[in-house]
């Protein structure tokens, strides 16, 4: 019976830390976006993020992203500056060719921040990959 289940690999869907101006604050943020650089849309995507390091953890976030066409990405959430100093995971499920995709993304504590900047093509925007 394990032999019979696929558990599919997730290729060419990325999460990325974007460093952007906010007009309201008038200061810059991190943004979390998804991105999905496939060729095919993502559909009923959600994802689920948290922080932690050791004793220290932020809450479980939620969010319910949608579809995504191909080639494009959408905004998760604003990461608050404090946060950056723990570990942030993020869990993405979706469905993509009548499959149930899911995968792990993190940012290592400290490891999001202007010093470690690459450009991001398909956004256009200077930020950091996931690993």
């Amino acid at each position: 019976m394990k032999k019979d289940i696929e558990i599919p690999i997730v290729k060419d869907v990325y999460v990325a830390m974007i460093r952007e101006w906010n007009e309201e604050f008038l200061d810059k943020d991190w943004n979390a976006y998804i991105i999905n650089d496939k060729d095919t849309p993502i559909e009923m995507t959600i994802a689920v993020s948290k922080g932690y390091d050791g004793d220290r953890k932020t809450s479980t976030m939620r969010h319910g992203i949608g579809d995504i066409p191909p080639k494009s990405f959408k905004k998760i959430e604003v990461v608050q500056e404090d946060v950056l100093a723990l570990n942030n995971e993020f869990f993405v499920t979706f469905f993509a060719d009548n499959k149930l995709f899911e995968k792990r993304f993190l940012f290592e504590k400290n490891t999001v921040r202007e010093t470690n900047l690459t450009q991001i093509l398909l956004i256009e925007k200077e930020g950091i990959l996931a690993k």
